[in-house]
């Protein structure tokens, strides 16, 4: 029983250490990759808070990926360092990838670094932020399984698709332009959309769980789930504005004052966090 427990912790151990591994390379290829700033220098110098949103953000979202090359059955412990090498370099690979994909399409129509760096705008850290969590919750769904490399990367991809058209559903469902808000240097609306991100990123990620079977059976259940995550912005978004804050308007709170509510922003976000939450559960 003693040296069972012993064998189990000193596996455990090797699992951690080379979590850490992986953890370490992909803090190295995002420093690598963003050349144009300092990471010390702009949190430690410049106290730049939506810098910290942002990398905080690719963090989470690296930790997500990791834990889906870490979970599933194990296959003893070299083929499971294998496994864990692999797909995890394939998921710091791809997260990294998922970063110009919301600079190019979900804050589109601005440079996310020139925000972030000259203006220190804390909404489009924000959406950043999230997501890079969104893409860590899609890497850990994707990463599982038995389904190989190639089908890693095509959830991860339609994931990515789906996230952008989730921005552009919230964008729709808003009778303002978030775009334009973030611009005016508006955090609580970009907090609000970064929550919808999250959600999203949840309810498509966790669909990906498990072996993937066959593109008949798997892509249809991943994307009955893709259709739900949705469906669920504009009901959220309305069942906030009923239950959670009733006899106040969500839009006014955070567009139509001089000083943005910040504590509706909080409660826009993580309403579609439980939402997506509540559907992985129960669906």
């Amino acid at each position: 029983m003693v040296l069972e427990l012993l064998d189990g912790l000193l596996t455990g151990l090797i699992y951690i250490l080379a979590a850490f591994a992986l953890f370490y390379a992909g803090k190295w290829v995002h420093d690598f990759i963003h050349t144009e700033f300092s990471l010390p220098e702009e949190l430690f110098v410049k106290d730049n808070p939506a810098m910290a949103l942002s990398v905080v953000g690719y963090y989470a979202g690296l930790t997500l990926a990791i834990g889906g090359a870490l979970t599933g059955p194990s296959r003893g412990l070299w083929r499971d360092l294998l496994d864990i090498l692999l797909f995890g370099g394939l998921g710091v690979v791809l997260l990294n990838i998922s970063w110009y994909v919301c600079d190019l399409f979900i804050l589109r129509g601005f440079r996310a670094s020139v925000e972030i760096l000259r203006d220190r705008n804390q909404g489009a850290g924000a959406v950043a932020g999230a997501s890079m969590v969104a893409s860590g919750f899609i890497l850990f769904g994707s990463l599982q399984g038995d389904g190989g490399v190639f089908s890693a990367i095509i959830f991860w991809g339609l994931g990515q698709a789906l996230l952008v058209l989730a921005s552009w559903v919230y964008e729709w469902i808003t009778p303002y332009s978030v775009r334009q808000e973030m611009e005016k240097d508006n955090v609580a609306v970009g907090v609000a959309a970064a929550g919808a991100l999250v959600g999203m990123g949840m309810v498509v990620g966790l669909a990906a769980e498990g072996d993937f079977v066959s593109w008949g059976v798997s892509l249809p259940h991943y994307l009955a789930y893709a259709i739900i995550g949705l469906a669920m912005l504009p009901a959220v978004r309305w069942l906030t504005d009923k239950v959670l804050v009733p006899g106040h308007c969500l839009s006014h709170e955070l567009t139509g004052q001089e000083t943005p509510n910040m504590g509706a922003a909080y409660t826009e976000a993580f309403a579609y966090i439980a939402a997506a939450a509540f559907i992985s559960w129960c669906v």
